[in-house]
Order: structure tokens, then C-alpha cells, then sequence
């Protein structure tokens, strides 16, 4: 366990990695409106660039640090002059860091901007049967189906939103997402979740437990019981998901301390950008009182490993690309590796929350 100090040092590293990235055409990926996909660089409004948005806002929150609030509202300035994209479930995800900045700051810059998105995720968002919302992104269209990943693109910033407004709606549609969610993803055998369920069949297509999917829903649980109040037997009972799924990933963490990218396949790629998220969530859960000491354990191994992925530029390694929807297991296992915005934020996450223990022990 690094020192609070060094703990801090390598926060900066990994801030500094997270704004040095650039997209240098590896992947052509064009949206649906014809334009250029933009999935690596810092400065492009989509869901990787979202979640690296939500690691800078929460270092914020935890540490004070005045450079990382001017980068944030810099960010969305230049954003909000230029004009929005097309909403979707993937271009919701930056909106969840811009709530948090504006709950702290009520700067009244950023509430029309999200009140407008908010209200048509309500009124306009597709959905599935039983009101899921259907993970349709930039680049298309998926009739029918349900994403885990949905839950901390778009219900997060719902949540995190309508608290700060007093919009007992949007807190209400979040808790309802999480639990429909639930209800098709999450397997009653293990805790662990599958990547998504398509109406079109009724299945699980590769009935993949993929480490990034269940790490969505376990640092996104437990955020979403810090952003917004719940009722209290919606609050029982995504405790009660939470706690199922965290002690099943314990018995399938490796010796390294990382997960498989397939949770259940040790013959998968160790997967970092998981690793650091399912680490984070077990911290956090043990600080809680939520976990027992044991949590606290796994997540520190997990740490330790996610230490080791950061290299001396800042930039975290063995993270996988923007992953699809498998029809087959071998799908997850072929996706490449490549530098991310949500592998350099879910590690901001894991050393932010390791940041209490770094405290805890120097006092």
C-alpha cells in the first residue's frame, strides 16, 4: 500500500495520461450521421470520455484540487459553445461528471444543459419491453436489448442529477432501470451479471459474465447509493445485488490480483480497466460497512496490480477496447487492447477511494 503522498503522485500521472490521449485512427468508426466516431481522445464527447469525466469529477470531490475543477468546466464550456451531439445512451455518459460539478457549485451554466437531456431521456429515449431503456449508442441501433453498461451511462446521471434538483422523477426512473436491469442481466446462480438480454429471442446472447459489464454494476450500486436517496427496499435490495455479485468475483479474482476479462474463463486475458472498477466497489463497500474485512483485502490486491498497469507516461495498460454485444464467448476474448478514458478514470476511482486507507494509516 503506497503512501498518501505517493498515492497522490500517481493520481497526477494518471490525470496526466488521461489528457494526453489521442485518437490515432487504429479503429474507423463512424456514427450513424455519417460523422467520425471518436472513442480515445480526452477531448471528444462520447461514453469513454464520460467516464473519464466522472474519475476527474470524483478526484475533485475527494481532494480540492482547483487545476482538475478548471479542466472540468473548461471541458464543458468548449462543449456546451460548440453544441451537444445527438442523445443516446452512450453521449448521456458525460453528463454524470457535469452533475456532480454543478451540485457542488451550483454554477448555472451547466443546469440547462441537463435539465433539457434529462427531460428527454424521460419523454424520448427508446425502450424495450417493460420500459428498459434500449442501449441504442452512436453508431447503432440495438432493437430490443438490454446493456448492463446502460445502468452507469444514463440511470447514474439521472440519479446524480435529480437529486441535486429535487426531481424525485428522475431519482424514481434511475432505482426502476436498476432494478428491470436487474431483473433480465443478473444471474440468480452466481450474482454475476451478463453483458445484456435481447426480447428478440428472449436470451442472454453468449450468456457472457464479462468483468467490465459486472463492473459497471458493482462500482455503479454502490454510487448510486452515495448519489441520490433511495427508498428504503429499493436500497435493501440493490445492497442485497451488490453483496451477491462482490462475493462471487472474490472467488474468481487471480492470483495476480486482476480478473479475467471473462470472469469465469481463466484462459481470457487479465483485464485492468475491471480490475481497478471491481477494486474500487470493494474498497468502497468494506469502508461502507457494507462488505466484511475480507473486501478490503481483494480490493487492495486489486490495487496493487492496477498500480503495476501504470506506466511511467500515465497511461494504464492490458485495458480492452469499447466492447459489442458477443454472440459467441470468443468475441470477449478477441476484442484488442488499447488505452482509454474509462481505464485511466476506473483506476482514478480505485486510488481515490485507496486515498482513505492511505489517510487511515498515516494517522
Amino acid at each position: 500500500m503506497l503512501s498518501k503522498k505517493q498515492l497522490k503522485q500517481k493520481i497526477e500521472l494518471l490525470v496526466a495520461g488521461l489528457k494526453s490521449l489521442r485518437d490515432e485512427g487504429k479503429f474507423n468508426e463512424p456514427n450513424l450521421d455519417g460523422t467520425a466516431g471518436d472513442y480515445v481522445s480526452f477531448n471528444a464527447w462520447e461514453w469513454p470520455q464520460g467516464v473519464g469525466l466522472y474519475g476527474l469529477a470524483q478526484m475533485w470531490l475527494k481532494t480540492g484540487d482547483a487545476d482538475v475543477k478548471t479542466l472540468l468546466e473548461d471541458w464543458y464550456s468548449a462543449h456546451i459553445e460548440k453544441g451537444l451531439p445527438p442523445q443516446n445512451v452512450n453521449t448521456t455518459a458525460p453528463l454524470l461528471a457535469l452533475s456532480l460539478l454543478w451540485r457542488e457549485t451550483r454554477d448555472p451554466r451547466w443546469e440547462a444543459p441537463m435539465k433539457d437531456w434529462a427531460d428527454k431521456i424521460l419523454t424520448e429515449m427508446p425502450r424495450t419491453r417493460c420500459g428498459g431503456f434500449q442501449h441504442n449508442v452512436s453508431d447503432k441501433i440495438n432493437d430490443d436489448e438490454l446493456w448492463d453498461d446502460t445502468l452507469f451511462m444514463v440511470a447514474l446521471f439521472l440519479a446524480s442529477y435529480g437529486e441535486g434538483a429535487g426531481r424525485r422523477d428522475l431519482v424514481s426512473e434511475a432505482a426502476f432501470q436498476f432494478l428491470v436491469h436487474t431483473h433480465y442481466l443478473a444471474e440468480p446462480e452466481t450474482g454475476l451479471w451478463f453483458h445484456g438480454w435481447t426480447f428478440d429471442g428472449n436470451h442472454n446472447f453468449a450468456r457472457a459474465r464479462w468483468a467490465r459489464g459486472n463492473s459497471w454494476i458493482s462500482a455503479g450500486v454502490l454510487d448510486l447509493l452515495e448519489l441520490a436517496e433511495l427508498d428504503e427496499a429499493t436500497k435493501r435490495f440493490l445492497t442485497e445485488v451488490v453483496k451477491a455479485q462482490l462475493e462471487t468475483l472474490i472467488g474468481y479474482q487471480a492470483a495476480s490480483g486482476a480478473w479475467h476479462t471473462l470472469v469465469d474463463d481463466p484462459s481470457s486475458y487479465e483485464e485492468i480497466s475491471a480490475t481497478a472498477a471491481i477494486g474500487y466497489a470493494l474498497l468502497k463497500g468494506a469502508r461502507l460497512g457494507i462488505g466484511p474485512e475480507s473486501w478490503r483485502e481483494a480490493g487492495l490486491k486489486a490495487l496493487a496490480v492496477t498500480l503495476d498497469n501504470i506506466g511511467e507516461d500515465g497511461i494504464v495498460d492490458n485495458v480492452s477496447y469499447g466492447t459489442r454485444m458477443g454472440h459467441d464467448l470468443q468475441f470477449y476474448k478477441d476484442i484488442p487492447i488499447q488505452p482509454t478514458g474509462y481505464g485511466q478514470s476506473m483506476a482514478l476511482l480505485l486510488l481515490v477511494e485507496a486515498l482513505n486507507i492511505a489517510k487511515a494509516e498515516e494517522e
